[in-house]
């Protein structure tokens, strides 16, 4: 039996995973990849149990979503996915987001690296890139997800301190957390007027639960950047332009 190539899910937003305005929540996005993303890696055989058994783990090295257009609650949502094959260490995937009408409304670009669980060291692809299957002949929707711009202003620095509900089963902040913290930073009345129309993440060292990172924020007009630093050492960083709603 051959294995599927790309895999799609379809949800209908709840309220749980929408904003204050009721739009779809930047961080329920990455969740939805991330779930995706993992079902496939299921099918594939090269999901979470498979890779345990080596004591490895997947992990994001970076991740560039754009949105033309968000969903709200009681919207439905199908999302798509593909893994291409792997450069060097790393492991792409990448994202359509269409409406209950099929049109598209984003696309996602993401880079995967393997993590060795006991040494919280990056593995060799090894035998994990003969699971993904040959998907020369599908067009990704954008390039390789780059670096995140330097936004020019004043720049603010807040605390921030690794809660509960920021941790998952790898024992570090979820990739999805760092897209709320960069909401958070931006404030309320910013996120009441803006959607994140493009935002890229670059996941330079996990934060582990006892690691209180300085945020260092900078605004100027639509573009963004929020930076997460521990003791001097840049961590992940996520930056891109603002969308009026």
């Amino acid at each position: 039996m051959s294995l599927p190539k790309t895999y799609q899910e379809t949800m209908t937003l709840r309220t749980c995973d929408c904003d204050l305005m009721g739009a779809w929540r930047p961080s329920a996005i990455l969740t939805a990849m991330q779930e995706a993303a993992g079902m496939h890696s299921e099918q594939l055989g090269c999901g979470r149990n498979a890779l345990l058994e080596n004591r490895i783990v997947w992990v994001l090295s970076r991740c560039e979503v754009r949105m033309e257009e968000y969903p709200i609650i009681g919207d439905t949502v199908t999302v798509e996915t593909f893994p291409t094959a792997n450069r060097r260490w790393f492991f792409p995937r990448y994202y359509w987001f269409r409406n209950g009408e099929g049109r598209l409304i984003g696309t996602a670009g993401t880079l995967w690296v393997l993590l060795n669980v006991d040494d919280r060291r990056m593995v060799a692809p090894g035998d994990v890139a003969a699971t993904i299957p040959d998907n020369s002949d599908l067009t990704p929707p954008m390039g390789t997800p780059g670096t995140v711009e330097a936004v020019e202003g004043p720049e603010i620095i807040l605390p921030r301190v690794p809660h509960y509900f920021d941790l998952d089963v790898n024992q570090h902040v979820n990739n999805t957390r760092y897209a709320d913290w960069a909401c958070d930073a931006l404030g309320v009345e910013a996120m009441r007027e803006n959607c994140l129309k493009t935002m890229l993440i670059n996941y330079a060292a996990e934060v582990r639960p006892d690691q209180e990172m300085q945020l260092h924020v900078t605004r100027a007009g639509s573009a963004y950047r929020v930076a997460g630093y521990h003791e001097g050492k840049m961590h992940f960083e996520i930056g891109g332009e603002l969308g009026r709603r």
